[in-house]
């Protein structure tokens, strides 16, 4: 069975569980439900939800997707890097449903693959064995040698002997334009927002067992709420009142002006990830993180977005650039649009946390590292779960109430 054929036959059993609890009447008293949280993951839940006859409202403290969403490479796979099979599967569902909302809302993905290598032989080496374990898990990946390489990227400089991982069935795609899309459909089925509207508490059900969520634009009566918070460490003790452990780190994401066609494929390169939207904008990404110096632990103390300056930030932007040029010389030319610094929300074992939480049954935690690639699928059995007070098999090793433990995959 190809991929993309697999693919579409696991995505399909997630659809048509939703499809027969709609036609059986299940959702026929409609729900109240605020989802905190305006990126991706957030975005698609609402629209999910929304899909099911579900009364939404979004709420934002920010605008939406300017965290965790705005600040990622935003790079579509089910690679070696999602350990073990389990996590791996929910990637490649992922993946198939970003196939579906591709036609579904117009949102426009640049398919083609990705090509990953090393600089350590070692390293190198591991890489060759996890492909061929990509392999026995359904993708079509396989090592590809310098002919292809130059045949697939003829503006990419590679090693007359090098070799590189192909992953055929990856993509990309602007995580903002996505959010924003998935919220406007979102808001044609019903589902109000509202932007720039902290939740600062919540009070316990009341006698009808409606919640209050009081936040900085008055109080939101609902059912259940979703956090959908990221890499916010506070909203889930805060609101949820679990700790979920995260070793959120920061990235560094530089945007170029549109530039002429360079890359037909994701490059994840020694040093940097690079990819080019269908706008002609090149995505630069930071692989190695913020450099481990006192003076940048004390500028990222408080987590922020953006560099306290245009020339601090184009310096970083130049950073990337540099090492991108090796691999590809065309990109010297590249003027910076933006730059942006990225928090993953990351629990410890790397691993989403989904599900309702066990300290209060109102309030339903959706948090993962993998939000991009995992987002459709996300949104569709968290709306699954929440609707039908069900609990789906599929999200069963990521539950908050888990043991966590640290273990670094990437």
């Amino acid at each position: 069975m190809t991929g993309w054929t697999r693919r579409k036959v696991l995505a399909g059993g997630a659809a048509t569980t939703l499809v027969s609890a709609c036609a059986d009447g299940s959702f026929s008293e409609q729900k109240r439900v605020a989802v905190i949280g305006g990126g991706i993951i957030g975005a698609s839940i609402a629209y999910n939800l929304s899909k099911l006859g579900t009364q939404v409202t979004v709420l934002e403290r920010h605008d939406l997707a300017t965290r965790a969403s705005r600040g990622t490479f935003a790079w579509l796979n089910a690679t070696w890097a999602k350990q073990p099979r389990h996590y791996h599967k929910f990637n490649q569902l992922g993946l198939a449903g970003w196939q579906e909302l591709e036609s579904e809302l117009d949102i426009p993905i640049k398919w083609g693959g990705s090509i990953e290598w090393f600089g350590n032989s070692e390293r190198q080496a591991r890489l060759v064995e996890q492909i061929e374990e990509q392999v026995d898990w359904g993708e079509p990946a396989r090592m590809i040698e310098i002919d292809e390489l130059r045949r697939l990227e003829p503006n990419v400089v590679f090693d007359p002997n090098q070799t590189a991982a192909f992953s055929p069935n990856d993509g990309a795609l602007d995580p903002v334009f996505a959010t924003s899309a998935l919220i406007a459909a979102a808001q044609k089925l019903g589902a109000s927002v509202k932007t720039n509207c902290a939740v600062n508490a919540v009070r316990s059900p009341v006698g009808d067992g409606t919640t209050i969520l009081e936040t900085d634009q008055g109080d939101v009566e609902c059912d259940m709420f979703v956090l959908a918070t990221g890499a916010d460490p506070k909203a889930t003790v805060a609101l949820g009142g679990i700790d979920i452990p995260q070793r959120s780190t920061p990235g560094v994401i530089a945007v170029t002006q549109p530039m002429k066609q360079l890359l037909n494929r994701i490059v994840v390169a020694p040093g940097v990830h690079i990819h080019q939207r269908s706008d002609g904008r090149v995505i630069l990404g930071e692989q190695d993180g913020a450099p481990q110096t006192d003076a940048h632990a004390q500028r990222l103390a408080n987590r922020p977005n953006s560099f306290p300056s245009r020339e601090l930030s184009l310096q970083h932007a130049g950073r990337l650039l540099s090492v991108a040029q090796t691999y590809m010389p065309a990109i010297a030319n590249a003027e910076v649009e933006e730059v942006y610094i990225g928090w993953r929300p990351l629990p410890l074992d790397g691993h989403p946390v989904m599900g309702f939480s066990p300290a209060m049954q109102s309030a339903y935690l959706a948090i993962s590292h993998s939000g991009v690639s995992l987002a459709p699928t996300i949104g569709r059995l968290a709306a699954q779960e929440i609707m039908e007070g069900i609990q789906v098999e599929a999200l069963a090793p990521y539950r908050p109430g888990r043991s966590f433990e640290e273990v670094r995959r990437y």
